[in-house]
């Protein structure tokens, strides 16, 4: 992780912000935003944490009946977030789109998750929308950044959009700024990460496994911020 100019998230303008992170499944909040939501969650600036997709494409429906495992990924996620935050966190909220099918831009379903989050950020209050970057190869990760820009563009509340990355690469730092969290507790982020058993063992059958390096993860988030 190269830190170099990175402005410390617990310093101004930042410092005061609220954020609520749009993660595309259920383990990305912790691989990708596991500090971030650790620390906004200690500062009081935690609004919230939305997951755009059911988490169903991890496992074959020949392997595990579909709504168990849907379930199952909803239980995983609401025990990750308690252990990234507190018990007094806000319950996680689902949109329900289908793994590795995200819905089209201009689509009545993208429109309505389009007009939720906006309801949302502006009943939270929020300030910045953290999301996965534009360049993530995954399709559901790709189609979050595009559903939280055009929240931002479509809000009458001013949204700053910060982006972490999960599989991509980190924006140019000639478009971006970036921002840094504070370390994290030894072991929470990977105590977190446990709680997602069907990504990692075979607890629900062959389907898909977290490679190990990915396991491995750094005790600080880096975020990037488009530059005007």
């Amino acid at each position: 992780m190269h830190l170099g100019s990175a402005v410390p998230i617990e310093k101004p303008p930042w410092r005061r912000r609220r954020w609520l992170i749009l993660a595309p499944h259920p383990d990305d909040e912790t691989l990708g935003a596991g500090a971030l939501i650790a620390q906004v969650a200690a500062a009081g600036c935690f609004a919230g944490l939305i997951f755009l997709t059911d988490g169903s494409g991890s496992h074959g429906a020949d392997e595990v009946d579909p709504a168990r495992l849907i379930a199952t990924r909803k239980r995983e996620a609401r025990r990750a977030l308690q252990r990234l935050s507190s018990k007094m966190s806000p319950s996680p909220i689902f949109l329900g789109w289908k793994d590795a099918f995200p819905e089209i831009a201009g689509g009545a379903a993208f429109e309505r998750s389009c007009h939720r989050l906006v309801a949302l950020c502006a009943r939270l209050r929020v300030d910045v929308l953290a999301t996965t970057t534009s360049n993530e190869p995954h399709c559901d990760h790709a189609v979050a950044n595009e559903l939280a820009n055009t929240v931002q563009t479509i809000s009458k509340r001013p949204l700053a959009i910060a982006e972490y990355v999960v599989w991509g690469t980190a924006p140019s730092p000639s478009t971006h700024l970036s921002l840094i969290t504070a370390p994290m507790l030894p072991g929470r982020r990977r105590h977190a990460l446990a709680a997602h058993r069907s990504q990692l063992t075979a607890s629900l059958g062959a389907g898909f496994r977290l490679p190990k390096d990915k396991r491995s993860m750094a005790d600080r988030d880096l975020l990037y911020v488009r530059r005007r």
